[in-house]
């Protein structure tokens, strides 16, 4: 079973092949980790699609599966895995990050307060909100 973590989700894939830095995933597999469609014009997401090259096609296609990490690499944007490749994080570019940092919004989430109430960060916006944070390690 293979995991991957993108985008504040986790996916498992008991379909999808690692070998080294290379993560095979078919296209459904693909969209449901990464939310990016595979199309014959290449990996889609909403209006954007990154052609896959036809230098590269050999390297990147295989027994209709897309080698994503490869073409995450190829489009700027981080990839990591454990030793044993069971577990993948395909992160957010830089120029992305950037983006996101220039709203000065944080992203939302939700913890649950000492009683067990869920609150959302979006709950607050447009108030200040202070967090504060710890960690044993």
């Amino acid at each position: 079973m293979i995991s991957v973590l993108h985008d504040q989700r986790e996916t498992e894939h008991a379909d999808g092949a690692a070998d080294g830095d290379d993560l095979w995933l078919d296209g459904a597999a693909i969209e449901r980790a990464t939310g990016w469609a595979w199309k014959p014009e290449g990996l889609c997401h909403g209006d954007i699609c990154v052609p896959v090259p036809p230098v590269a096609r050999s390297e990147l296609v295989r027994d209709s599966r897309l080698n994503v990490a490869a073409m995450w690499r190829r489009s700027g944007q981080p990839v990591v895995h454990d030793r044993a490749a069971r577990t993948w994080v395909f992160g957010a570019g830089a120029a992305q990050r950037g983006a996101a940092l220039t709203s000065l919004e944080a992203p939302d989430f939700e913890l649950p307060d000492l009683q067990g109430r869920t609150h959302r960060l979006s709950q607050y916006r447009g108030r200040k909100v202070l967090l504060a944070t710890w960690a044993s390690w």
